[in-house]
């Protein structure tokens, strides 16, 4: 009898193992705090581009994560954020000077890390 309560308990850990590692790489989960779906914050159209970043990121793992590093940059005024999350890097566009610490520290403090900053 102890084997049958065994093997059904089991068989619930992993019911539910399976569901959330599915709704984790379709990045449905809250790997990061998020979950369901977010609403991206378009870019903004820039009247004129001073500098343009390749800023390489570690630490994005889902949807979520892509869509939480452009919002942070696409809700400044003067910004124009693409994040290219299989790649692991954003392309960041600005009106006027931002620097390279600043985006840093903007990215870090949100839970990720920079592997370098390139300017294109």
């Amino acid at each position: 009898m102890s084997n049958v309560i065994i093997i059904v308990a089991l068989a619930i850990i992993l019911t539910f193992a399976i569901k959330n590692t599915v709704s984790h790489f379709k990045g449905e989960s809250s790997c990061c705090g998020g979950g369901g779906r977010d609403v991206k914050t378009k870019p903004a159209k820039l009247n004129r581009v001073v500098s343009t970043k390749i800023v390489k990121i570690n630490g994005m793992h889902c949807e979520h994560c892509y869509t939480r590093v452009s919002n942070l940059f696409n809700s400044m005024e003067g910004v124009n954020a693409k994040v290219y999350g299989k790649k692991g890097e954003a392309v960041l566009k600005f009106e006027k000077v931002m620097s390279n610490d600043d985006i840093k520290r903007i990215i870090e403090d949100n839970g990720y890390s920079v592997e370098s900053i390139i300017e294109k």
